[in-house]
């Protein structure tokens, strides 16, 4: 059972002073169809030199091959719902899905999850249809690590207005790749179609994985980024698409509200434009920040958008060992 009960603040305490980040992955194809990321991990499968910096050189991924392949978003499972401890960890079987099998083979790799031998950062690359930017995904606000790393992107990419999106709610276990190693962010860039390589879209995804491993080049070699407040959103809950009696679509996301991801949403605003143009209002008690809006991905669940709270996150000051002192 999930907790969705939510602080409007967190406050973490004191500096935080971490060991040098030596492993460091960046995955594409995790969706076998969202194609930034592919197209990224493959170039860079065959001329890493955009991935090596001072202190380390980061490792591309293209982590579901088959799903690739076919241009799917996955083969037989989502992968990356398939890294849950219940699914590492467990015993193999012969009919279980390749997705399974999949993320095993990365967890023993890039893990396992949980361990010291675990890979430092996992980049994750995505694609959405919905409008959501330059979004960046990490599992939880309470992790100063990420935390850092999207400040510093931030910093040096506003023109992109990235904004951090926590995918988790609270009391929820993980699930996502990322989830392998002690720490992770996902890039999620949109609108793009799946299937489809965007230039911009191409070369946005391009430029943030080189923002992120400057700022892990700058941690290793002691650069002290100091204490900041930020804001987050926090995940919540989802809204379904209405449906009629025997399981059909009966509305669309209205007009007024598609492509309005991280927009706040008022109850009585209108959210669903039914076939026969009746308008169906947001129900919720209070107001609440709408993303993924209208995802092609999310229709085989239902799920019409994301619900999501604003937090401010006040994140102590960070450092590796052996520190040179403040940026």
């Amino acid at each position: 059972m999930c907790n969705t009960q939510n602080a409007k603040n967190i406050r973490m305490p004191g500096a935080v002073t971490i060991d040098p980040l030596h492993l460091v992955a960046v995955a594409g194809g995790t969706h076998g169809n969202e194609m930034s990321g592919v197209a990224l991990v493959k170039y860079w499968l065959k001329d890493p030199s955009a991935l090596v910096r001072d202190t380390f050189t980061a490792v591309p991924l293209l982590a579901n091959p088959k799903a690739t392949e076919k241009g799917v978003r996955y083969y037989q499972r989502d992968l990356n719902r398939c890294f849950t401890r219940d699914i590492l960890f467990s015993s193999e079987s012969q009919d279980e899905p390749y997705e399974v099998k999949r993320a095993r083979e990365i967890n023993q790799v890039f893990g396992p999850r949980g361990s010291i031998n675990a890979y430092d950062v996992i980049l994750d690359l995505h694609n959405s249809t919905s409008n959501m930017g330059a979004c960046l995904i990490v599992s939880e606000a309470q992790r100063p690590l990420e935390m850092h790393a999207c400040r510093y992107i931030q910093t040096h990419l506003p023109s992109l207005n990235p904004l951090i999106y926590v995918y988790a709610e609270p009391g929820c276990e993980l699930y996502d790749l990322c989830s392998v190693s002690k720490a992770g962010i996902g890039f999620e860039l949109g609108p793009q179609p799946h299937g489809v390589v965007r230039g911009d879209t191409l070369q946005n995804m391009k430029t943030l994985v080189k923002v992120t491993l400057d700022f892990i080049n700058l941690l290793n070699q002691g650069i002290e980024f100091p204490a900041f407040e930020v804001d987050v959103y926090q995940r919540v809950g989802h809204v379904n698409f209405p449906l009629t009696p025997d399981g059909e679509l009966s509305a669309a996301i209205h007009p007024s509200l598609q492509d309005g991801d991280f927009s706040l949403l008022h109850p009585g605003d209108p959210v669903f434009l039914t076939l026969d143009d009746k308008i169906i209002p947001y129900t919720g008690d209070k107001p609440v920040y709408v993303v993924f809006i209208n995802e092609a991905a999310y229709y085989e669940k239902n799920v019409a958008f994301i619900l999501a709270e604003k937090v401010n996150v006040s994140v102590p000051a960070l450092s590796s060992r052996g520190g040179k002192g403040p940026l």
